[in-house]
């Protein structure tokens, strides 16, 4: 090489020299040891899905399968989530996100975001803390929780122990008039906000995995339900040693478990019905199982103060479609003025915040809070409740908005196809 010739770049190499103890700190930072099995199950739960599967491996396949299974096919159950997973969402952009507010009013009152708990049955046969775990949860989180008329505790019981909640209560209307007038004189009593008329139970749907399980009424169990029970040591003990599980809101009607759940599928249930109801109950009136935005129209000119566009979660009439396809029509049809919410298939934050992007005030979840339940109790409904709200300010944040107020429908469209 002569002195007139440059030599060629040649990449330096970063010279070799023991770590400092700080620099391995900050990348080893181990997680917190969590010494109880519920509490691991809980933080290593970071979807409604994760806590589905919590639930699965903590509660007999029976049980399970109750909560997780629909009618027939199920065809209407997988629809109802399909229909979400279409849903495409358009953000904006360059604006300011920072401390959105998740907050949103329904029927006068301010609710933390737009989520309510469904009613459910039977809700202590997947957990021994039962609904007043999941009315304690909601109150917490400042939302609305609706109590079933095959719930394991009564409207009484239920204000009781929560007495600084929000409670809704869901009616099937029997064919026992002095029944029904008792249980609204309840629910009245208790100071219940709401009542939701269910009208999509004019007899029971088919839900073929109870009938394999026998988790019928009155209960068939089969032995291999039963050996599959004893494999949950832990949940057979809890239910031998808290009172025995029934229809808390229907214990003075002389019958079975079998005369009552007749009474709960009433095909004689008619608009007849919904003026009766009108009259005697003096608060906020939503008729559940809207499909039809025809049906949606007849029952607010009848008084009802909103709807619930639900298939029942697909467990009832299977093949219908998803919530989420008709709850624009329904919208449409009923105006801005009365409430309507929509049921079924909502297991994420990006789920409740494509509800109301579409129309809905807020929307209802079941399953996704039982899943909870099922996998920690108290705790598990508190972790589904943090899942789903970090999930929808994150959602709401991305689209470019700072509060739930500013969703509207051009945030959103359906997949292609």
């Amino acid at each position: 090489m002569t002195a007139t010739d440059v030599a060629p770049d040649t990449p330096e190499v970063a010279p070799r020299r023991l770590p400092r103890p700080a620099e391995v700190r900050e990348l080893l930072r181990f997680r917190k040891v969590r010494l109880g099995p519920v509490e691991r199950r809980l933080t290593r739960a970071l979807t409604i899905e994760d806590l589905r599967r919590a639930g699965r491996r903590t509660t007999p396949r029976a049980v399970f399968d109750y909560v997780d299974g629909a009618a027939d096919g199920e065809v209407t159950a997988a629809r109802n989530i399909a229909a979400f997973e279409d849903t495409v969402f358009v953000p904006e952009g360059l604006n300011p996100v920072r401390d959105p507010d998740l907050s949103t009013v329904l029927f006068g009152r301010e609710i933390a975001f737009p989520l309510v708990f469904s009613p459910t049955g039977y809700t202590r046969m997947m957990h021994h803390e039962g609904e007043i775990a999941v009315a304690r949860v909601a109150a917490r989180a400042g939302l609305p929780y609706s109590l079933s008329t095959v719930g394991t505790t009564n409207a009484g019981e239920l204000r009781r122990a929560v007495p600084d909640g929000d409670h809704w209560f869901q009616l099937y209307l029997t064919n026992e008039r002095r029944l029904n007038d008792e249980l609204v004189r309840r629910a009245r009593d208790a100071g219940f906000s709401t009542l939701l008329l269910t009208i999509d139970t004019a007899v029971a749907g088919r839900r073929l995995k109870d009938v394999r399980n026998g988790l019928t009424i009155p209960p068939t169990l089969t032995v291999r339900t039963v050996l599959d029970m004893a494999r949950f040591p832990a949940w057979c003990f809890h239910k031998l040693t808290t009172p025995p599980i029934g229809f808390a809101s229907l214990r003075s009607f002389p019958g079975s478990s079998a005369d009552v759940a007749a009474m709960m599928f009433d095909p004689g249930l008619s608009y007849d019905d919904l003026e009766w109801l009108r009259r005697v109950w003096p608060g906020k009136l939503l008729v559940k199982g809207i499909l039809r935005p025809s049906d949606a129209r007849r029952v607010v000119e009848l008084g009802a103060d909103g709807v619930v566009v639900s298939n029942h979660g697909g467990r009832q009439l299977d093949r219908t479609p998803s919530t989420l396809e008709v709850l624009p029509e329904v919208r449409d049809a009923v105006g801005t003025g009365p409430a309507v919410l929509l049921d079924g298939g909502v297991r994420s934050g990006q789920d409740i915040l494509a509800a109301v992007a579409l129309g809905a005030d807020a929307a209802m979840v079941g399953r996704a809070y039982l899943y909870g339940l099922m996998a920690g109790g108290e705790r598990g409904v508190e972790r589904a409740v943090e899942i789903l709200r970090s999930e929808y300010q994150r959602a709401l944040q991305l689209l470019g908005l700072d509060a739930t107020r500013k969703v509207s429908g051009r945030h959103v469209r359906r997949a292609a196809g």
